[in-house]
């Protein structure tokens, strides 16, 4: 028998009914491991952090089903709603691999948090160029996408590997010191 592939749902906030949803999507593909948390962040009233044990890349979403995952993101979308705007609510998207790929959003209006939700797909085309040795920087682990209201698209944010961090400005990683 294969390996179990467990997803971990770390939350505060978050209502019995929302992670009820979430977890009749998950459940036929992952074993769900439940973590409700203290609030960790007060500027935000309620936080979901999701672990996905597969790589961001086409074979997942054929694997997990492009219709399930367009649930998925409606949970999100329908929890944001719920909340309104303002820094109500906080999602990240965990994907492993090597490197981790990260979507962070905390976006306040509601549009444009659907929007970045709706675009996480997109990234999947970026992901080579991004990805590529000769513009990364050596030996990273985990990288964060975070969504840029202003040019309503995912952005490179920062970078890590074992001892440092980068963060993506102009076209560049630059260290952060």
């Amino acid at each position: 028998m294969a390996d179990v592939l467990k997803t971990t749902l770390r939350y505060y906030g978050i209502s019995p009914w929302e992670i009820e949803v979430l977890y009749g999507f998950l459940n036929s593909h992952f074993t769900i491991i439940q973590d409700e948390i203290e609030q960790d962040d007060e500027n935000f009233v309620s936080s979901l952090d999701m672990e996905i044990p597969l790589a961001f890349n086409e074979e997942f979403f054929q694997w997990f089903d492009f219709k399930r995952w367009e649930n998925v993101k409606s949970v999100f979308k329908e929890m944001k709603r719920r909340r309104g705007s303002g820094n109500a609510l906080k999602v990240k998207i965990n994907f492993a691999g090597n490197p981790r790929i990260v979507f962070s959003i905390d976006v306040e209006d509601k549009q444009w948090f659907d929007n970045a939700i709706e675009k996480i797909d997109f990234v999947l085309e970026l992901i080579p160029h991004h990805l590529d040795p000769q513009k990364l920087p050596t030996e990273i682990s985990e990288i964060i996408y975070k969504f840029d209201s202003k040019s309503i698209r995912w952005r490179l944010d920062t970078a890590s590997s074992e001892n440092k961090k980068y963060i993506f400005s102009g076209n560049t990683w630059k260290e952060i010191i």
